[in-house]
């Protein structure tokens, strides 16, 4: 009896959609201002400028001072970072921070990559473009447009750049090589944050639009995790015919569908029935165990950056070692919630510490982490799956990589009420949600193999 009233939900589910499917698969592009007052009557001025990163003398021994007037909360025993971020590490993080991080020698590193700042909507738009420096001839590098999510930066991308455009040197398949572009989402890092209500994720995918546009590109790949999947979801989805193919590491949240109530209601005892596989069954039951309380666990920061980001934002803009803790705990628990259970929070398993404040740096010297949180107030803040893009469905050519540890879990029959062309859903070997930070080679990999049926089609 179960078995059948269960078909008939599905059945009626799939007619549900069959029968009242919207038609639209195209955004309207339209356009905004996000500068200070009144647009101009003007043109924007459209140059892309040079621009180097630097920090001055001032900027560090403000820093250091903050630094060496921290207050310290002693951590209860036992806790491990299952309270958050344990202040025994934190100190250690604080110490190397304060006595061994050589920021000059980082901004050396951040500056091998050719930066530059234009103006887009009002916005100074931060971005670095970097070219193969030794294109054999004959052959085109494809531009692939990369975006970062919250907490990261640009900067995550740095270890997977020279995969994507030296792929020889380095021992990957050449069949394509690409130029990488990576802007800074508004508010974050060097790019300029919005003096107005609403931007959110479909404005900031229409200016990176017209980035890709005022570089010249015609057509495009794009890929992102975090905000940088639904980013580029909102990209394909405004231009489908420029976009070539889209590449996620995280599927954005879903709406919530009949046949995915249905498959985690049942999917555990009927995994076929839902078109669930073996491995879509070990991460998602026991249900409440590995994503319900997980969830709960780990989700109290969107619910507080969703409504009221200012107030916290400003002791973290405040506090340099707040804002470390606030920022790398994100970097443990997210790589592996196993890691609440280590002392030291795992966190120097997968990542260095020079990268890791040096993420920490770029929202630091630039100020950035009030306007990075409201993003959250922007998008989530009237409610999941109220926006006009969250009801689309994206037409391009998909490619997903799943990988193990990622905070939510997307099936690929999940993925397909969104997603109508997935050429390319892959289940990772390891990783977590900071993937091309965590394991460049493996997400190289997984983009050059999407991009290759891709071409092909």
């Amino acid at each position: 009896m179960l078995l059948e009233i269960v078909l008939a939900l599905v059945i009626g589910a799939l007619l549900y959609r069959f029968l009242f499917k919207k038609t639209d698969t195209t955004l309207p592009i339209g356009d905004g201002w996000w500068g200070p007052g009144q647009r101009p009557e003007d043109e924007e001025d459209e140059e892309i400028r040079p621009f180097k990163i630097e920090t001055t003398d001032e900027e560090l021994n403000d820093l250091f001072h903050r630094i060496d007037h921290t207050r310290y909360t002693e951590p209860l025993e036992g806790s491990r970072f299952n309270y958050g971020f344990n202040s025994i590490k934190l100190r250690k993080v604080v110490a190397y921070w304060r006595n061994n991080f050589n920021w000059r020698k980082q901004l050396d590193i951040i500056n091998m990559y050719p930066h530059y700042k234009t103006k887009i909507e009002g916005l100074d738009i931060h971005f670095i473009h970097a070219k193969p420096a030794n294109l054999p001839a004959g052959r085109t590098a494809i531009p692939i447009i990369m975006v970062h999510g919250w907490p990261g930066s640009f900067y995550e991308f740095y270890k997977i750049i020279p995969l994507l455009t030296d792929p020889a040197s380095h021992g990957l398949d050449d069949r394509h090589i690409f130029q990488v572009i990576c802007p800074s989402i508004p508010g974050y890092g060097f790019s300029g944050a919005s003096h107005k209500i609403g931007c959110d994720s479909f404005a900031v995918a229409r200016m990176f639009y017209k980035l890709m546009q005022r570089l010249g590109f015609k057509e495009f790949y794009a890929q992102g995790g975090d905000w940088g999947s639904r980013i580029c979801t909102n990209l394909a989805q405004i231009a489908p015919t420029q976009v070539k193919g889209l590449h996620v590491n995280m599927v954005p949240a879903l709406q919530i569908r009949p046949s995915v109530v249905l498959s985690l209601m049942f999917g555990r005892q009927f995994p076929g029935l839902f078109g669930l596989e073996e491995e879509d069954v070990r991460r998602m039951f026991p249900f409440f165990k590995k994503v319900f309380f997980h969830l709960m666990k780990e989700s109290g920061y969107m619910h507080l950056q969703s409504t009221k980001p200012d107030t916290a934002g400003c002791g973290l803009n405040n506090s340099p070692v707040g804002l470390a803790s606030y920022i790398l705990e994100k970097f443990s628990t997210w790589t592996d919630p196993d890691f609440r259970d280590h002392e030291d929070g795992g966190l120097e398993r997968k990542f260095f510490l020079d990268d890791l404040l040096t993420n920490v740096m770029i929202y630091w010297v630039t100020g950035s982490v009030v306007s990075s949180m409201r993003f959250y107030k922007e998008n989530i803040g009237k409610g999941i799956g109220t926006a006009k893009h969250e009801k689309l469905p994206v037409t391009v050519p998909t490619g997903i990589a799943s990988f193990p540890q990622e905070l939510l879990h997307c099936p690929l029959s999940w993925a397909k009420l969104k997603y109508l062309d997935i050429v390319s859903f892959n289940h990772m070997p390891r990783g977590g949600h900071f993937a091309a930070f965590e394991e460049p080679e493996i997400l190289a990999k997984d983009i050059q193999q999407f991009v290759s049926k891709v071409e092909l089609k």
